[in-house]
């Protein structure tokens, strides 16, 4: 049966693969559970129940999980989304005095629109519009992303009032159990080692129950086993659907900012990880990305109706197909993982940040190759997308990357008399970047 319905051999894996691929990115993603809860709660600022989030969480992944499979059939997971959910707790519902149930009902229009861009075709028309030497330089900065994010898991990087970060305590436990565990990585890649990465996730989170570092041991003692996953009352449906409607001025800004976070997030974790393995055709385009952004866009009306921010794509996904995943079994295996988990929220909870840094670093590393295929002789198209590969860490922000080197890339063409190469929805695509910038930092 999961032969018919993922079409394994098809695909080069097997059942094996596929599950030892799903626990990958569910271990990669298993912080989550702990994080996106506590932002959104905010330490109960913002009226949310934090113990009833935890399952809100878990149910809006796994189900976002299974839209993926069933309806592409690629190993892509998804959850709440970061970033966003910041952008939803800290500015929409704290900052701007947005009720929750408002905030909610925003984001659950923003998917609506979501969906039917999707379902129109003209997503697709987006990224399509997207020129090649920014599709390379999306997948390289995909991959610093993910590396920074670990560096940052690991203690390897560290904020500086002088230089904004520097180098962290590198012989202290969190940063030294990541670099050994990196360094393992590599060599049991290298050697072919089925389930490297899992392994690896696994031998250090055990290691560090004994590892002593500042508060105990690396790896938290875990106060029991099982848990009963909390009630979602509080928030199920519980989204104030006309809030939009009746605070229309005010709500509109925020809806669209949201829109264009959601929209370019999801297109530049697609466009890296379907270039990362290797889903892209012979025309370097992505087969069933109009189903794939349909997914990413019914997830995020799901999320809403459960009582969650946007969930979307995750990048944590290319450590399951660096595994080996191929299909959308690795999702469902994820998803099924995330419903576990809210029976063993106390074990899955003690995973270290420093046992999935490695992992995040390593796949960081393999997806800047994109940068390999740059014509460096054409500063025309190299400059604009070495731009967007280092800034899409550096503003912390996939959206804020392509923006950028996109708005490089126009000004460039234009400058150099081949505007009229460009299409007028890659100019369209540019001045929606040129609003997003003016409304998101008024």
């Amino acid at each position: 049966m999961l032969e018919r319905v993922f079409r394994l051999s098809q695909n080069g894996t097997n059942v094996r693969r596929e599950l030892i691929a799903g626990l990958t990115t569910f271990a990669a993603m298993a912080y989550i559970l702990a994080l996106n809860p506590a932002i959104l709660s905010a330490g109960g600022s913002t009226g949310m129940n934090l113990s009833g989030l935890i399952t809100v969480t878990a149910l809006a992944a796994a189900i976002g999980c299974l839209l993926m499979a069933v309806l592409t059939n690629y190993p892509i997971a998804q959850a709440p989304g970061m970033g966003i959910n910041s952008y939803f707790a800290i500015i929409i519902v704290t900052q701007m005095g947005v009720p929750w149930e408002g905030a909610l009902a925003m984001v659950f229009w923003n998917g609506v629109l979501f969906f039917a861009l999707s379902v129109t075709g003209l997503r697709t028309r987006i990224v399509h519009a997207l020129p090649h030497p920014i599709h390379l330089g999306i997948q390289s900065g995909i991959g610093f992303f993910i590396a920074f994010i670990g560096f940052q898991n690991a203690g390897l990087v560290v904020g500086s009032a002088q230089t904004l970060v520097t180098e962290g305590h590198m012989l202290s436990a969190g940063p030294m159990a990541a670099l050994v565990g990196l360094v393992l990585i590599v060599v049991l890649t290298r050697f072919r080692v089925p389930g490297a990465i899992i392994l690896v996730i696994l031998l250090i989170t055990g290691a560090g129950l004994i590892i002593p570092a500042t508060g105990g041991t690396l790896t938290a003692q875990p106060e029991g086993i099982f848990s009963m996953p909390a009630g979602i009352g509080q928030t199920f449906l519980a989204l104030d659907w006309l809030y939009p409607f009746r605070h229309f001025e005010s709500a509109l800004p925020v809806i669209f900012t949201l829109l264009l976070l959601d929209l370019f997030d999801s297109i530049g974790t697609l466009i890296g990880l379907a270039r990362q393995s290797g889903l892209m055709d012979k025309q370097g385009r992505m087969p069933k990305l109009g189903r794939a952004l349909s997914a990413d866009a019914a997830a995020t009306v799901v999320g809403a109706l459960l009582g969650t921010s946007t969930t979307t794509a995750y990048l944590e996904s290319a450590t399951g197909m660096q595994a080996g995943g191929r299909t959308g079994l690795t999702a469902i295996v994820t998803g099924l993982c995330f419903l576990v988990a809210l029976f063993f929220t106390p074990i899955i909870t003690i995973i270290p940040a420093a046992a999935t840094a490695p992992a995040l670093i390593f796949v960081g590393l393999l997806m800047a190759k994109g940068l390999g295929e740059l014509n460096y002789d054409n500063m025309l198209e190299t400059a604009p997308a070495v731009l967007t590969a280092i800034l899409i860490p550096l503003c912390f922000s996939i959206t804020g990357g392509i923006a950028l080197g996109l708005l490089l890339y126009c000004a460039a063409m234009l400058l150099a008399g081949r505007g009229k190469q460009l299409s007028w929805l890659t100019y369209g695509i540019a001045v929606l970047f040129l609003a997003f910038f003016a409304l998101s930092q008024s």
